[in-house]
């Protein structure tokens, strides 16, 4: 394994952003980011490493507000920032010197899988990008969400996503919350597959320092956080990565989004929503590797100079 990384930092609004780059030997370029609160080593050593050994940069970031980055109040998500935060990672990564800018993907799960859609579509320069397990709508998730909680703990999360949102309009320090919890408790998701992330995610407990809350005030936006909506305006290469037991993001919305994208590839695993990180990684590695190989690696041949005869 190559295994090569160094620390670097990106400006992004009025802060910035910690980053691994990790350089690679053919040019192509995979920005990474992970779900919610998930900083950047947990959401994407398992799949860098890999990507990175199959001759790809990786450029894998924590959002402002998270890890390492810089903002505050801490722990917050908001949509919009974080992504001019996949903005500006793209501008960085174009400039490294290992980096051919016209391949470049971006790769996200959960919540930045969602990021993903948007990101893409606004970037039609991208050579490909990878959404896997993504939360594309959570118009179409927020339903079953609120069935996996009892109903005195679903009062107390909106009683307390309120609390924060207006603490915050007089400057109040955010009210958090665990990211996952067990029914039954005050937590952003409790779905049977929420606390799988652990496990998934850290299951040597080497990440000390990544803090598994977020802002209460999320839950009274994720209903209207819709990002598939900007599938048909996708015009990269897309793959989309479900686990048909997903009981977090569902894999149907993401299905119904792929199907909208102009150019798109689905991969089915079977499994629940860590399922890549988990039981299913090597299919998933393979699938994904596969498709950078496929749109990273194409040979660019230089235009060809035609004479006009006076030459």
């Amino acid at each position: 394994m190559s295994g090569q990384r160094e620390k670097l930092r990106f400006a992004s609004g009025d802060t910035s952003c910690a980053a691994w780059h990790y350089p690679g030997s053919n040019g192509g370029c995979v920005i990474m980011a992970g779900g919610t609160s998930v900083t950047k080593e947990p959401a994407s050593d398992l799949f860098a490493a890999r990507f990175n050994d199959a001759g790809f940069a990786v450029l894998a970031f924590d959002y402002r507000r998270f890890g390492e980055s810089g903002g505050a109040p801490r722990q917050v998500v908001r949509f919009g920032e974080q992504i001019a935060d996949w903005q500006a990672a793209i501008e960085c990564a174009a400039g490294l010197p290992d980096v051919d800018p016209d391949r470049i993907s971006i790769w996200g799960f959960s919540l930045a899988g969602g990021h993903v859609f948007r990101v893409a579509a606004d970037n039609p320069q991208l050579a490909s990008a990878i959404a896997q397990t993504p939360l594309v709508d959570g118009r179409a998730v927020a339903p079953h969400a609120v069935r996996c909680m009892t109903p005195s703990a679903l009062l107390r999360l909106f009683g307390r996503g309120v609390a924060d949102a207006l603490g915050s309009l007089v400057g109040r320090p955010p009210l958090l919350v665990p990211t996952a919890g067990a029914r039954g408790t005050v937590a952003s998701l409790t779905t049977p597959d929420a606390m799988d992330g652990d496990r998934a995610l850290d299951p040597d407990h080497r990440y000390t320092d990544w803090e598994q809350t977020v802002a209460a005030r999320i839950v009274l936006r994720l209903g209207g956080y819709r990002p598939g909506r900007h599938a048909s305006r996708i015009r990269c290469p897309l793959l989309v990565v479900v686990c048909d037991q997903d009981q977090s993001a569902l894999p149907g919305p993401a299905v119904q989004a792929a199907q909208n994208t102009p150019e798109s590839e689905v991969v089915h695993l079977t499994g629940r929503h860590y399922a890549p990180f988990l039981e299913a990684h090597e299919d998933a590695v393979e699938a994904e590797i596969t498709f950078l190989e496929k749109h990273l690696t194409r040979l660019h041949a230089a235009p060809r100079r035609v004479s006009n005869g006076t030459d």
